[in-house]
């Protein structure tokens, strides 16, 4: 790879302690097949499949993840709150409302290159949060006058549509839009005209003959029977998704992107 580009590797939803183990093992894999420089991972599903906790987060670390992201699972685990604020290297959407915990941006530096990272939440067929345009829009101009080199955006929604018309909107104005929360990986990585790599939902790192990471059974009767049913994350084999993306710091563009998924 040429030495005036980055590796970033973006992982979408990892479900529970089989997702962070499937994860370590996935990260480990692709820094040995591609160069990597920065590692990304939502982990709003971490902790028992719902929300995050401390020791999720450790876990997460020691897989090999640099920075995380969150979304509408967040606040699942309310021990989030006694640390969130501390975590320079956690996200949570930043078209929640003003005063809400934790940060909606945070930069890195790689190899002597500045990466931002934001996230979206989509409004579509999801609970109502502030508009993701108007946001995206604050986010950028704050990202810019610090003069990032790299900005990479977590757009955290139900629907492709959302998905592709905020990817659009940003397009030119950030490295990459990749999309999490449906937990299943859509195979339309592209790159649009102004150079921004786009792909609609990264996919789920964790157990893979289930639901959405969760037992069969459990979704099955909660569907058939309309009662509630608590949910748990499955047993058994794993998938590893990801997306691989080699950018320019130099243009703040994405020069490639591919997805990756191993079972």
């Amino acid at each position: 790879m040429p030495a005036d580009t980055l590796g970033i590797l973006v992982l979408g939803d990892v479900v529970g302690s089989p997702g962070i183990a499937a994860a370590a093992e996935g990260i480990r894999r692709v820094r040995g097949e591609r160069p990597v420089d920065l590692v990304i991972a939502n982990g709003e599903n971490a902790d028992r499949g719902f929300g995050l906790t401390m020791r999720s987060y450790h876990a997460l670390k020691d897989a090999g993840v640099d920075l995380i992201t969150l979304g509408n699972h967040a606040w699942d685990k309310k021990e989030i709150f006694e640390f969130i604020d501390d975590c320079e290297d956690i996200v949570r959407p930043a078209n929640y409302p003003p005063g809400t915990p934790g940060r909606s941006r945070t930069i890195r530096m790689v190899r002597g290159h500045s990466i931002g990272l934001f996230q979206l939440q989509g409004r579509a067929f999801m609970a109502l949060s502030d508009c993701p345009f108007r946001a995206a829009d604050a986010e950028i101009a704050a990202l810019e006058e610090a003069e990032i080199d790299l900005i990479v955006v977590d757009v955290h929604a139900e629907a492709t549509a959302e998905k592709q018309a905020l990817a659009r909107h940003m397009d030119g104005r950030v490295a990459s839009v990749t999309g999490s929360h449906t937990h299943v990986q859509t195979a339309d990585e592209r790159i649009f005209p102004s150079g921004t790599g786009y792909m609609g939902d990264v996919g789920m790192t964790g157990p893979w003959d289930s639901v959405v990471g969760m037992k069969p059974e459990h979704s099955l009767r909660r569907m058939r029977e309309q009662l509630p049913v608590r949910f748990e994350v499955a047993d058994g084999p794993t998938v590893f998704c990801a997306a691989w993306l080699q950018m320019v710091p130099s243009s703040g563009r994405t020069l490639r992107i591919e997805r990756i998924q191993h079972r």
